[in-house]
């Protein structure tokens, strides 16, 4: 609980709350895509 607030105080606001767990997501999501092309592009796999 008292990370969690700490995190959330970082942020000032609900909206820049948002912000930041957005940011992370999109962060995630590109680093899906790279490691799954850097798997295609090893095992001349074709994507799909």
């Amino acid at each position: 609980m008292l990370g969690l607030s700490a995190g959330l105080s970082a942020c000032n606001t609900v909206r820049g709350a948002g912000q930041d767990v957005s940011s992370v997501g999109h962060d995630v999501s590109r680093g899906a895509n790279a490691s799954q092309n850097a798997i295609t592009r090893s095992t001349n796999a074709s994507p799909r």
